[in-house]
């Protein structure tokens, strides 16, 4: 196609018409009321005056707020008034324009506050003036009129106290004096007889031997000789002679022993690695590890360190295992056992694996023919065995012991438990299942019978071993022979 032809010139304009004017219509209705105006823009908030009570300065930001209606727009044109026909009505009137609020004015600008002081830095500590000098004691007045005693002086300054003293060396015993020469004077009269004496403890029953066999009867005594025949009626022979008794048989054996088994045990703790053995040379039925309680559901349950249950052929950080509804979990809990330790050097962590064997007391159950008596002096001195009875070992009196959770147990003082042969502030080490692990904590605690003449009101710390052992009561461990 073509390219677009240019624009026809215009046509002429067509003749004026014409128009009847009619009649002048009636008067047309006044034109609706304009609809209101739009609201203003909000004008700018003012700034807030200073308060004369504050020294802080306060800044408003600019918040707006609703301005004011629009002005009302204008009334609408009126129509041509008509005949009195009714004419068509007058068209309505345009809106007016939206009305602009008026400015307001600004306030004056606050002033500022003055800015706070700074506080200034105390000043430096005047030092400490010396002590005066003590004055000279005045020359001793004249005795006064009165019967009334003087005043006393003030009282003198301490002197600082001086260094505690090495422990002085133990003495040795000295030799017992001779028998001194006989008095002089007359003669005494004769004392009152003395009361009796204990009866003394009555012999163990010997064994009894079994009665010896009788001895074999003596040889047969010879017939008597019958006289030579005849032909005479025969007479009885006389009677032989008795045979000598037989020699005395040989002694039969010992009869077994009527002597009963007791079945009495003896526990010895070596309070270290190295296993004990039986006093007296008697029987050993097996050894094992020192057990000294176990600790359950955050109970304690204490083992007697005199009675064979203390002492474990089985070492283990959890030996037991709890069971409940059916099932039973092994180290699940928080539950521990405690053991005797022994002199090796407290570690600071928690060992384990093959290095807890060194800090775990071993022990001998041995079979004894009466059951052992733990004695208390509560002296430095150690007591004495009754009459007929044999010392087995010494040592120190252990009382009582706690660990985890205030939980514990204690000994009883007749038992060879509370005799331990060695002393220290932790003779135990507590052990957790969980972990497998042995540690002595700072919550374990144990408890020593205390020498008498120690006892004082006031409270003191021992914090050397020489001190602590000085101050323990000491005990022993004996058995009837």
């Amino acid at each position: 196609p073509g390219f677009p032809g240019q624009k026809g010139l215009a046509g002429p304009s067509g003749p004026v018409g014409t128009s009847v004017i009619g009649a002048i219509g009636q008067r047309g209705a006044p034109g609706n009321m304009g609809p209101p105006g739009q609201l203003g823009f909000p004008g700018p908030k003012g700034v807030k005056g200073r308060n004369h009570n504050s020294h802080v300065i306060t800044v408003c930001f600019p918040v707006c707020s609703p301005g004011s209606p629009g002005l009302q727009g204008s009334p609408g044109l009126q129509g041509l008034e008509g005949d009195s026909n009714v004419g068509p009505s007058g068209p309505i009137g345009f809106p007016g324009p939206w009305g602009s609020q008026g400015p307001k004015g600004v306030p004056g600008p606050p002033g500022n506050d003055g800015a706070l002081g700074l506080y200034g830095s105390p000043g430096a500590e005047g030092q400490r003036g010396q002590d005066g000098a003590l004055g000279i004691t005045g020359p001793r007045g004249p005795p006064s009129d009165s019967c009334d005693a003087g005043k006393s002086g003030p009282k003198g300054l301490f002197g600082p106290q001086g260094p505690i003293g090495p422990p002085g060396c133990i003495g040795e015993k000295g030799d017992i004096g001779e028998d001194g020469p006989p008095g002089f004077g007359p003669k005494g009269s004769e004392g009152k007889p003395g009361s009796s004496g204990f009866p003394g403890y009555p012999g163990l029953q010997g064994p009894t031997g079994v009665n010896g066999d009788s001895g074999l009867p003596g040889p047969r005594g010879q017939k008597g000789k019958l006289p030579p025949p005849t032909h005479l009626p025969r007479e009885e022979g006389s009677r032989g002679f008795d045979g000598d008794p037989g020699p005395v048989g040989d002694p039969g054996q010992p009869g077994p022993n009527r002597k009963l088994n007791s079945g009495f045990l003896l526990v010895v703790h070596s309070q270290s690695k190295m296993i004990p053995a039986c006093p007296l040379n008697l029987r050993v039925l097996w050894v094992g590890y020192s057990l000294l309680y176990l600790e359950g559901q955050e109970k304690a349950h204490t083992q007697d360190l005199g009675q064979a249950g203390s002492c474990m052929q089985v070492f283990s950080t959890m030996p037991f295992s709890s069971c409940n509804m059916g099932t039973c979990s092994y180290a699940s809990r928080n539950d521990k056992s405690y053991w005797l330790s022994t002199t090796a050097a407290v570690p600071s962590i928690p060992v384990g694996g093959a290095a807890i064997e060194d800090h775990i007391s071993r022990c001998v159950v041995c079979e004894a023919p009466s059951s052992p008596v733990a004695l208390h002096s509560q002296t430095s001195t150690r007591p004495d065995c009754p009459p007929y009875w044999t010392s087995l070992w010494e040592g120190f009196s252990f009382l009582m012991h706690t660990g985890a959770g205030d939980e514990g147990g204690g000994q009883s003082l007749t038992s060879s438990g509370s005799c331990l042969t060695d002393f220290r502030a932790q003779p135990f080490v507590e052990c957790q299942g969980p972990r497998g692990t042995c540690h002595y904590f700072a919550n374990i605690y144990s408890f020593w019978l205390i020498q008498e003449q120690t006892t004082t009101s006031t409270s003191t710390t021992l914090t050397h071993g020489w001190e602590q052992r000085d101050k323990i009561g000491k005990c022993n461990v004996c058995m009837r022979e």
